[in-house]
């Protein structure tokens, strides 16, 4: 064939087979050429990479030193993590990303930022201040499998307390928040005062409201009149900070294994514990979607960007008097981004931070800024207005398909509606367990104890109902994430009662958290109820 012939022959179309693949295609394509061109990420964020999309959905926790944020993830987790510590002080001065992992174990930042297979490389212009206080801990625990975790460090109160963090935290916050799929916004019920940093911290995230849920935290410590007063306050000061007529979701809760200290409002605590759960377990189903609507969000501004460098390329003179016409430039630049915006026909809100901008633009040498390129526009063009649209059949059926996982599980998400304390099945799978006739039941030396309790009871033919255990296991004052999973060991025969084997179990399993312990995930051969044993070996 001739090489006139040859050229027309069309290449074959790309076949996409996921969201994640076309939204890799597009940004490769067609919008990181034009980032590139305009220099977007001297000004905006750095350039994606594969691993931006393919990485699991990740939760931001954020808030002022001792709200409880390492604490809420242990609590979600059900599992100490690598390295942390708790405390009232500030014990957290590190980025910590929690993340999957078969062996446990702590990764530093700058090993971390030159692993392709992590969604952090871009992080590496933030500086070695910065990576000595980021890292990675590995971990193998079944809620990590669905999502990642990012721990933040403690924002300190009050202006006089402020210090040098040695990098631009607020910037750090920033680059996370754009990436994540959730941000909790931790307040603490005793101190919502918001300072300098807080306040630095909070408008970092701006401009990702979708994504943020607040939380006020150890709710359990005030009583329900002055809780009514915290509440509102929150909003007052949260409406203040956002500068938005619309109300921020807040999630009341005391979230952590500890007996609550004011139990009038327990139910309102497991109401919205159930509502924060669900929007958590709903992460990997609307991954996708988060993934499209970011990528959306990215072009719109690259789409300004380059319009904005191309008309300050444009002004400038050629020879003479560039340092004062720079100068009236920068000093313009809001009338210049309503020219642009009546010009091009482009949304107000499209625009970047116009101060931030002004700032940014003194360091640059407009000369080398490029003029506006149609062939690279009109490809950013084609990708918004029906590259995207081209993949929303695909993400419907991406989205019927995952309404039918379980989304994110393990952890508390597994206890937390078991037995009496859900109106689901309490009849749940477990798992096989290899048992021993001569092991010791370590609940023996206590049974005569737990047996006078469950006789006063009123056991029905030997058995307690779910509602009756309920009640009695409510009086210890755990929150039902944790009495779900002692509720799901304890239950061995799953026939939704307790007899009084199972009842000193459970009775042996409150006593275990009380004492600030862990709960195995599952049965141990010494847990289980002798009775119970032979049942199964019978079976088998």
């Amino acid at each position: 064939m001739s090489r006139w012939g040859r050229k027309n022959v069309k290449k074959a179309p790309e076949v996409i087979r996921t969201v994640t693949e076309g939204l890799k295609s597009m940004y490769r394509t067609k919008l990181l050429p034009l980032e590139q061109y305009y220099g977007f990420q001297d000004f905006h964020s750095p350039s994606l990479e594969d691993a931006d999309f393919d990485n699991k959905p990740m939760v931001l926790v954020v808030g002022q030193y001792s709200t409880g944020k390492t604490t809420f993830i242990k609590y979600l987790l059900e599992q100490d993590i690598p390295g942390s510590r708790v405390g009232p002080e500030p014990t957290t001065d590190c980025f910590t990303a929690i993340m999957h992992g078969e062996v446990e174990g702590v990764i530093p930042g700058n090993a971390l930022i030159v692993d392709p297979n992590k969604p952090f490389r871009k992080l590496n212009p933030f500086g070695n201040t910065f990576l000595n206080r980021f890292q990675c801990a590995q971990m193998p625990n079944q809620v990590l499998e669905s999502i990642s975790i990012i721990d933040t460090p403690g924002i300190l109160s009050g202006a006089k307390q402020r210090v040098s963090r040695g990098y631009d935290f607020p910037a750090v916050l920033r680059w996370f928040a754009e990436r994540v799929d959730r941000i909790i916004l931790l307040f603490d019920a005793h101190k919502l005062e918001i300072s300098d940093e807080f306040s630095e911290a909070i408008g970092a995230l701006k401009g990702n409201e979708d994504k943020l849920r607040v939380v006020l935290n150890k709710a359990d410590m005030v009583g329900t009149q002055q809780l009514m007063r915290v509440y509102g306050a929150l909003m007052w000061s949260l409406g203040k900070v956002f500068g938005t007529p619309e109300v921020l979701r807040v999630y009341i809760g005391s979230f952590w294994s500890e007996p609550l200290l004011v139990a009038d409002n327990r139910r309102l605590f497991e109401l919205e514990e159930e509502d924060l759960f669900a929007d958590i377990q709903n992460l990997p189903r609307n991954a996708a979607l988060r993934k499209l609507n970011d990528l959306v969000k990215r072009a719109r501004l690259v789409r300004v960007h380059a319009h904005i460098i191309s008309y300050l390329k444009q002004e400038m003179p050629s020879v003479f008097r560039k340092d004062n016409k720079k100068k009236n430039l920068i000093y313009q630049l809001p009338v210049i981004f309503s020219k642009i915006q009546l010009q091009h026909n482009i949304s107000a809100g499209d625009f970047p931070d116009c101060k931030k901008m002004q700032e940014q633009l003194m360091v640059h040498d407009f000369t080398k800024f490029k003029t506006l390129k149609p062939n690279l526009m009109a490809a950013l063009d084609e990708l918004l207005s029906a590259d995207i649209a081209k993949l929303m059949p695909l993400l419907r059926q991406e989205e019927l398909e995952a309404g039918e996982q379980p989304g994110v599980q393990g952890g508390a998400f597994l206890g937390t509606r078991a037995g009496p304390f859900s109106e689901g099945d309490p009849f749940a799978d477990e798992n096989g367990v290899g048992f021993e006739e001569e092991d010791m039941w370590v609940v023996t030396k206590d049974k005569p104890k737990y047996d006078e309790i469950f006789y006063n009871l009123a056991p029905n033919e030997g058995k307690l109902s779910g509602p009756k255990a309920k009640d009695w296991m409510v009086s210890s004052r755990l929150p039902n994430s944790v009495l779900g999973r002692i509720w799901k060991l304890s239950d061995v025969d799953r026939d939704g009662m307790l007899d009084d084997e199972e009842f000193a179990l459970a009775s042996h399993l409150i006593e275990v958290k009380l004492d600030g312990h862990g709960l195995p995930p599952e049965l141990p051969v010494r847990l289980i109820p002798p009775s119970k044993r032979r049942q199964k070996g019978s079976d088998a």
